[in-house]
């Protein structure tokens, strides 16, 4: 029996995401960011001063790379860190101006990679596709 990978949905997700994630990168380095740093940089946006284990539970990646993204956002001088307030073993990771500025323009830039993978569908059609990607992901997970 052969594999017919346009029958596959997790092969198609998978290039999918490959593909999202080429969009955003042609995008994004202009502005000083890789699309593996967005996911950190949208909960930093939404809730500035959190420490790496929080950000683990909100992003579903290993800790090794969380600290590897970490690091080179430290380093491209996206985050700094501060001695957590109330815990002397944990850090706290704030954004610098730098990374505040780039919100908007990233957010267009993700509008942009979004317009041109959902271009061709109906809105209805788009929303449909949404809820299918929100309940796989959700049985994926669980």
């Amino acid at each position: 029996m052969d594999f017919d990978r346009k029958a596959s949905p997790a092969y198609l997700i998978a290039q999918l995401a490959k593909e999202f994630s080429r969009c955003l990168l042609d995008r994004s380095a202009d502005l000083g960011f890789s699309p593996g740093q967005f996911p950190v940089l949208v909960e930093l946006w939404q809730e500035n001063g959190l420490t790496q284990k929080q950000l683990l539970e909100r992003i579903d990646v290993e800790q090794a790379t969380m600290a590897n993204t970490l690091k080179r956002m430290q380093r491209d001088g996206l985050i700094e860190r501060q001695p957590h307030p109330g815990d002397r073993r944990a850090q706290c990771i704030f954004l610098t101006e730098k990374a505040i500025g780039l919100k908007q323009q990233a957010f267009a830039a993700i509008e942009d990679v979004d317009s041109r993978i959902f271009a061709g569908f109906r809105r209805f059609e788009k929303e449909l596709m949404l809820e299918f990607i929100r309940q796989a992901l959700e049985n994926a997970r669980g």
